[in-house]
């Protein structure tokens, strides 16, 4: 038996257990009767990760659920092979669940061409749909679903007493998850995620990478003011709420005004 590392009560951060990389942060909820997993990662690491579970002395049989953030492939792709080897529910917000099930490896992020990532996304089955206001009971704990939309439509927070378990939403370093059309980005939802995790309660962020954190509002208004500015730069494609060069262009051409040079 492996001595455990809680990195708050009740709560095992995998990489941090085993010092080593499983790609994405991996949260273990210890709920004493039972417990769950947030994320899986990746298949070449279901192993390693199981294999640890075993040491750490927790039954496999007692896994109550594996929960999918989101939809994207280094959070998930092991999602299948984890439900079959653990005979576990999964969870996922319901818009990541029809990626999840199809096997979608362009909004998953699992086939990216351009890039040369091509990597398989075997399709799973998600028992339990997760909602904006849903617990998951795990043991003696209790996990609140939020939904926090914006890098993807299908985005989930828990919130665990004093902790929120953020996703993709921010990072220690004020970044976010990656805005993509090919995700079904939507920046007005991320400002309203982000701006939520802001005015919460919550103490201390753990997001799906990068170290966990002292929640700091000034961050996260950081975040969300660049947002804001995002929705209106043509850098950001089709997730832009507007292009004001490109609406005032348009209107010139109507009028039939020149360019001044």
């Amino acid at each position: 038996m492996v001595q455990r590392k809680y990195l708050f009560p009740n709560v095992i951060e995998l990489n941090l257990q085993s010092s080593q990389s499983f790609g994405v942060n991996l949260y273990l909820i210890d709920g004493g009767t039972e417990w769950a997993l947030i994320d899986v990662g990746q298949d070449d690491t279901l192993g390693e990760v199981i294999e640890l579970i075993r040491k750490l002395d927790f039954p496999l049989s007692k896994c109550k659920m594996l929960i999918a953030t989101h939809a994207d492939a280094d959070h998930v792709q092991a999602l299948a092979a984890a439900r079959d080897r653990l005979k576990a529910k999964t969870g996922a917000h319901p818009r990541a669940a029809v990626a999840l099930e199809a096997g979608d490896t362009v909004q998953t992020f699992a086939r990216i061409t351009a890039q040369n990532i091509d990597m398989p996304m075997p399709p799973c089955k998600i028992d339990v749909k997760l909602t904006e206001g849903d617990e998951i009971k795990v043991g003696k704990l209790k996990l609140k679903v939020w939904h926090t939309p914006g890098h993807t439509p299908g985005q989930l927070s828990f919130r665990l007493g004093n902790l929120l378990f953020s996703g993709d939403n921010i990072y220690k370093d004020g970044c976010v998850g990656a805005i993509d059309a090919h995700h079904g980005s939507h920046l007005p939802s991320f400002i309203s995620s982000l701006t939520r995790i802001r005015d919460d309660d919550a103490e201390f962020l753990l997001p799906s990478h990068g170290p966990v954190f002292r929640k700091d509002p000034a961050i996260l208004q950081n975040a969300i003011d660049r947002l804001t500015k995002y929705q209106h730069m043509a850098d950001f494609g089709t997730c832009t709420v507007s292009w004001p060069l490109e609406e005032e262009w348009k209107r010139d051409i109507l009028a039939g005004k020149m360019p001044e040079l």
